[in-house]
């Protein structure tokens, strides 16, 4: 056996105070389950010899709970900083990276105090901008878990039922509003019984880690479909999520309080345990970065979404997925989707040189995000990107 040690730079976004489970699969291969090192990826079926990391998602290492993880991660921490199987370890660039979890199911929230404001003031400049149950709960919609896509998976411009303003009656083709949000992703490994509820301490027995989001949406069929009922295909046809799947055991030094939260939430909704988090994405639009949003904003914390989620009996699963909603900040420039950067589209914004409202045919974004680590490092969650396609229908 030829052995090998990996280099970790001082400063690698991918130390052991990450460590990162991907699916992937080396030239030729069959996918399985890997750890991200540096810029390495290192073989867990082959280098700790338990089948369970030869599956092609997370979904079984995750159901096996958190004692699991803990022992799991200081495994690899051992592994990786002795000699290692030069043969079960690969460069990221050779690497070809899968969606990383079956999922289960999907809700997407709308946790963003500001995101909310905006779209409140957009929407509805006469009124309160915020919706009266908006601050009693963590609003969200049941979204459609088979559209969930991994990283660089192309985006087909999405068709349907549009209605503007001015016109009479709606008529049906490709959107002309196609816009991003900027959202993080958090992941179910326990699964709950029906009838049972989580509690927001409860949150990192159940939450197996978490993922950068890009929760497309189609602003023009969004707006003509979601009265009464919420939103449907404007959001159905996409979602895309990072390849890498950044352990909760990771994210202790991010932990932070919630923004103020008035009035108090009802009881099932309070904990003891921080659940804020100080994560800061940057989306690029085209290689321009336009929009930094913080997640350390967000109203809501993931504990709180899951509890909500919960508190009927709904069981938890394996694999499930729940998405914080559009992240934005005070500022213009830490707004986490177009339809707010933009005003509407009233106020193009500069992509290179080039303006923009909505995205359009052969646009790529990418949004990454980054987060403390101990002792003052960083550590990465990648990025999710993707490149916008034509419509493949015809106008009906």
């Amino acid at each position: 056996m030829t052995v090998t040690t990996i280099d970790i730079p001082a400063d690698s976004l991918f130390g052991l105070d990450n460590l990162p489970y991907g699916v992937f699969s080396p030239a030729g291969g069959l996918p399985r389950v890997g750890v991200r090192v540096a810029e390495s990826v290192v073989d867990l079926a082959a280098t700790l010899g338990d089948s369970v990391f030869s599956e092609p998602t997370l979904n079984a290492f995750m159901a096996q709970g958190r004692d699991q993880w803990v022992s799991v991660r200081n495994r690899i921490t051992e592994l990786v900083t002795s000699e290692i199987d030069s043969n079960a370890v690969f460069s990221v660039d050779s690497v070809t990276m899968h969606l990383p979890i079956a999922v289960a199911d999907y809700v997407d929230f709308y946790a963003s105090e500001n995101h909310a404001t905006n779209l409140g003031r957009l929407f509805r400049p006469d009124a309160a901008p915020l919706m009266p149950n908006w601050k009693h709960l963590p609003v969200g919609y049941h979204g459609r878990s088979s559209t969930i896509v991994v990283s660089g998976t192309d985006i087909v411009r999405p068709c349907g039922q549009r209605k503007a303003p001015d016109q009479e009656s709606p008529d049906f083709g490709p959107s002309r509003r196609l816009d991003i949000e900027a959202e993080m992703g958090f992941i179910v490994g326990t699964p709950s019984k029906m009838g049972d509820s989580i509690t927001p301490d409860e949150f990192a027995e159940y939450v197996f880690g978490a993922v950068v989001v890009n929760d497309w949406s189609a602003r023009d069929i969004q707006a003509w479909e979601y009265v009464p009922l919420g939103p449907n295909l404007g959001k159905s046809f996409a979602t895309s999520i990072s390849p890498w799947v950044v352990p909760l055991l990771a994210l202790e030094a991010a932990r932070i309080d919630t923004p103020v939260q008035d009035p108090e939430p009802l009881s099932y909704l309070r904990g003891e345990e921080k659940w804020g988090l100080d994560i800061d994405l940057a989306v690029e639009w085209n290689g321009h970065v336009v929009s930094r949003p913080p997640y350390a904003q967000m109203y809501w914390s993931p504990a709180q979404m899951l509890a909500h989620t919960t508190i009927n009996g709904a069981a938890a699963s394996t694999g499930d997925l729940f998405a914080s909603g559009t992240i934005s900040g005070p500022d213009k420039d830490q707004r986490g989707a177009f339809i707010e950067l933009t005003w509407g589209g009233k106020e193009p914004v500069a992509v290179g040189s080039e303006t923009r409202t909505f995205l359009e045919d052969g646009d790529t974004i990418a949004i990454s995000a980054t987060a403390p680590g101990v002792g003052g490092s960083r550590i990465g969650f990648g990025d999710v990107h993707a490149r916008i396609l034509p419509a493949t229908q015809t106008e009906r």
